[in-house]
């Protein structure tokens, strides 16, 4: 299966390594606004004053970088059209540009007969240099907020202004990556991945190369990254890789610690949230950077819950009081859905239901807000499967199988969204990135009614919500020679306008506090103004599972003991002695 990866950061430096490596000639929001000033002043004068004379440099110099903001592609003939004079004056105008070193050539074609144009990073840095200055200017001119002294000191449409949060659109790169047989990507076959397919040929344009992307689902996924880590040279450029997977891929040579490769402050790692970024880290150093950080919460009808006059569920207890009141199967109604299919789905579901009755799923120190994950690169592990806190966990989910669907048994990732799209559901565990499902389809009942919450915590818990997602990662056998193209690729994938568009298209992940934060990103749903609060919060997790090497045979493990417990064939207590003697087992093995 092939489709496309959306990626692309503000023009960025080809660089790898050096602490420099920042941003060369940025599209920034406060370039763009000044772009369009000047384009709707240009136009004023030009129709409002006669006789008037265009000034072509002026006009093509804003067509381009109006374009390069917004993604778009430009043509010679597109140039000329946009300066306002006849076409042989357009066209010498034009060259006279390019002997300035403003305008950089591009290839369309292999034959090289066709190209775009793009501006250089000497044409980015002076008119980033000329947007401070005429808001310099217009202040002065119209009345500034704030003393003409302080004017040094001001940021120019800085971030932290109301209202000037705005994430401008992917911008093209200064240099095309340069990938024999184009970018080559691993994924998980998720809708924030998948989102990205019908962008293909806008961020093609944008990176300047192919890119192919290969989707497979989660277990499919972890089994090619392996096949890959064998093969003498990596098929991929970057993989996706489930959060649990960290510590086994590192212990496996799968995957290229960051730091070989790339100055990690490029990625600006403070504006990711917490949770997302240490999960990306093993024994202090970082593997990968989040991708999707999307964290399973507790999603509620609430329009339901107002008409019966019941608060949203904070308690494992509340929530069962409210599945009974809903579920109504005679009427096709049922209380709430969640993953109880055999294997990956159930065991993952599992460790987070001890975690919300506070038990880690091995011995961890507890610490404020949950539990160190620090030392897990040390190796020593103990199972905690078979304590109090793992039995009332299991009995939990005993209790939830008698007001769930009737085929429960089955469900997995997306099954139990769907019928709490339908509205058949009150209540569905899911992660934010399943989200769509209903949000972006106004014929659900679903639509526009649903709220969020973390998981309903038992006695012995608080209110946690377990994070999920992808960090994505280069692998350890990459090709030397694509070493520096794959990490700008990583950049740019993973920057803020790219993981903006990745919603603007129908994804529900922000893992960048900065996305979340955005105007355009809060109106299309209440989610990421939801999830930054529970990340300030501290109730993002990824210690519900920790990721040890043997994370996966843990998770399988779980999900085929505890299937047979919610079958009815053994009891819980016996379904957990089992789970601690198998785990035991599997802790004591190495991992090779």
């Amino acid at each position: 299966m092939q489709t496309q990866l959306a990626q692309d950061t503000p023009t960025t430096q080809r660089r790898i390594g050096g602490s420099d490596g920042g941003l060369a000639g940025a599209a920034t929001p406060e370039l763009n606004r000044v772009v369009h000033f000047l384009q709707e002043i240009s136009l004023e004068i030009d129709t409002s004053l006669d006789p008037n004379t265009p000034n072509p440099h002026f006009n093509m110099i804003l067509h381009l970088l109006r374009s390069h903001a917004e993604g778009r592609m430009v043509s010679p003939s597109s140039m000329v059209a946009a300066s306002g004079v006849p076409y042989a004056t357009g066209t010498r105008k034009l060259t006279e540009i390019q002997d300035a070193g403003l305008v950089e050539l591009r290839p369309r074609t292999k034959s090289g007969k066709s190209f775009t144009l793009h501006p250089s990073a000497k044409l980015l840095d002076r008119f980033n240099q000329l947007a401070d200055r005429l808001d310099r200017i217009g202040r002065r001119t119209f009345g500034a907020t704030v003393e003409d002294g302080d004017l040094d000191d001001y940021y120019f449409g800085g971030s932290y202004q109301p209202g000037q949060a705005t994430i401008p659109p992917p911008a093209v790169l200064s240099q095309p990556l340069k990938l024999p047989g184009g970018l080559r990507i691993l994924v998980h076959g998720d809708p924030t991945f998948m989102v990205m397919q019908t962008l293909k040929r806008q961020f093609e344009q944008m990176v300047g190369t192919d890119i192919h992307q290969r989707a497979f689902s989660i277990d499919r996924l972890r089994e090619e990254a392996l096949r890959n880590a064998a093969r003498s040279k990596s098929r991929y450029d970057l993989i996706a890789v489930d959060l649990p997977w960290v510590g086994e891929f590192v212990k496996k040579g799968v995957i290229r610690p960051l730091t070989d490769v790339m100055d990690i402050e490029r990625l600006d790692p403070s504006d990711f949230h917490t949770a997302g970024w240490r999960a990306a880290h093993w024994g202090g150093v970082p593997y990968g950077v989040p991708s999707q950080t999307t964290p399973e919460l507790m999603f509620y009808r609430k329009d339901w819950f107002a008409a019966a006059g019941l608060e949203p569920p904070a308690t494992t207890d509340a929530l069962l009081k409210s599945a009974a009141h809903f579920h109504n199967p005679s009427r096709g109604k049922y209380g709430v859905a969640w993953n109880a299919a055999r294997g990956t789905a159930l065991g993952h579901t599992f460790m987070m239901t001890c975690a919300a009755f506070g038990q880690p799923i091995i011995e961890l120190p507890e610490i404020a807000g949950g539990f160190d994950t620090d030392a897990l690169a040390s190796g020593e592990y103990r199972p905690a499967l078979d304590t109090d806190r793992a039995l009332e966990a299991a009995d939990y989910l005993m209790q939830l199988m008698d007001y769930s669907p009737p085929d429960i048994l089955s469900m997995s990732w997306y099954e139990r969204v769907r019928p709490y799209a339908a509205g058949t559901v009150a209540m569905a565990y899911g992660y934010t990135l399943l989200a769509p499902f209903f949000e972006l389809d106004n014929t659900c009942p679903a639509h526009g009614n649903t709220g969020y919450l973390p998981h309903p915590h038992g006695p012995g818990g608080v209110p946690i919500a377990p994070v999920g997602g992808y960090v994505l990662c280069i692998p350890a056998n990459l090709a030397d020679d694509r070493l520096p193209d794959a990490a700008e690729a990583l950049v740019s994938f993973t920057s803020p306008a790219a993981q903006k568009l990745y919603v603007q298209n129908g994804s529900r992940t922000a893992p960048r506090y900065s996305v979340g934060a955005d105007p355009d990103v809060r109106r299309l749903s209440p989610i990421f103004e939801v999830v930054d609060q529970m990340s300030w919060r501290d109730e993002l997790q990824f210690w519900p599972r920790p990721p040890i090497p043997q994370i996966s045979d843990i998770i399988s493990i779980c999900g085929h003991e505890l299937h047979d417990m919610l079958r009815g064939i053994v009891t819980p207590r016996f379904a957990l002695d089992r789970l601690q003697a198998r785990t035991e087992k599997i802790l004591k093995e190495k991992t090779t």
